[in-house]
């Protein structure tokens, strides 16, 4: 396992928001865990390193008043899941979200964020 080299706060994802392709609206995948500079996805195929995508989350007017976020974002790893083998494990970097987005993005972190229990984890741009 790689010892993680962020000082940032990870945590599993606790509430089902899937995560779109917002040019063609394909399903990416689904929040697994979060951080306010990027996240985790479950996804059901392999997604190669620096991918950039234009993304949609859909159902965050539960933390705001807007239905829906749009940002761009790139995979750093994606990798197969170590409990499910149909799965991959992706994870994103945030590159691009508007101010009033990003506020939304981490009322999502901090409503839907459960603390992880682990502190040795891989790291997720690596």
């Amino acid at each position: 396992m790689v010892t993680e080299r962020r000082n940032l706060t990870r945590r599993n994802f606790s509430y089902y928001m899937r995560v779109m392709d917002e040019m063609s609206g394909e399903l990416i995948g689904h929040l697994a865990d979060i951080s306010t500079t990027g996240f985790k996805l479950d996804c059901q195929k392999p997604i190669p390193a620096n991918a950039l995508f234009k993304m949609r989350i859909e159902n965050t007017g539960q933390v705001s008043g807007k239905d829906y976020l749009v940002f761009t974002a790139t995979s750093r790893w994606s990798k197969r899941d170590e409990y499910d083998s149909s799965l991959y494990n992706v994870g994103f970097q945030l590159v691009n979200i508007t101010p009033s987005d990003y506020e939304i993005f981490v009322k999502m972190f901090n409503t839907y964020g459960e603390a992880r229990s682990d502190q040795n984890y891989t790291n997720l741009w690596s």
